[in-house]
């Protein structure tokens, strides 16, 4: 019973650890890029100009990302099935959230870096840009790269998580000294 419960309470859980990740994780870029913001995600998500650009970095951060906590929680929330404690379960399932989080956040990282050891000037990029009145296409091309690591990021934590989930029945599956039936023929 518990274990039904919690499911839309794990699923909003995804939701909203993921909608608070798109938002410090927008505080970085915002750090990187302004403009990505200001002349760029602003108008893509019809953030009032009369809302801080921090606020807005911000909600635009949890607009873009919560709904990939529920696309996240449609994989491990069933994975997490497996593990037949409740208890277990629920625990094995964040266990799961953790390491998609964890995985997220180091892919993102890495595209950073990648992308301020290779994004270097780009005539026909930078001119494209400029005319888009950006005044800094490098580090508008860098906070670009972070933004599509980090959804790629999203995308491999879920095989990290149900790595994670699996792990969990293995061991749960020892401890109980469980073997499947042998079949006679």
């Amino acid at each position: 019973m518990i274990r039904l419960l919690s499911v839309p309470a794990l699923l909003l859980l995804a939701c909203a650890l993921s909608g608070v990740y798109g938002m410090v994780h927008n505080q970085v870029s915002y750090s990187i890029s302004s403009e990505y913001f200001t002349k760029f995600k602003f108008d893509q998500f019809d953030i009032s100009q009369s809302v801080s650009e921090r606020l807005g970095a911000a909600i635009v951060g949890w607009h873009a990302s919560w709904w990939m906590g529920a696309f996240i929680g449609l994989f491990l929330v069933p994975a997490g099935m497996l593990v037949r404690s409740d208890l277990g379960y629920v625990l094995t399932v964040l266990r799961a959230f953790s390491v998609v989080l964890a995985t997220t956040i180091l892919v993102g990282m890495i595209g950073l870096l990648l992308a301020i050891a290779f994004t270097k000037a780009d005539p026909v990029v930078d001119t494209m840009l400029r005319d888009a009145l950006i005044d800094d296409p490098v580090a508008f091309r860098r906070t670009a790269a972070l933004h599509n690591a980090s959804y790629i990021g999203g995308l491999l934590g879920i095989f990290a998580g149900l790595v994670s989930v699996f792990k969990a029945f293995l061991q749960e599956n020892d401890r109980l000294n469980f073997r499947p039936r042998e079949v006679e023929e």
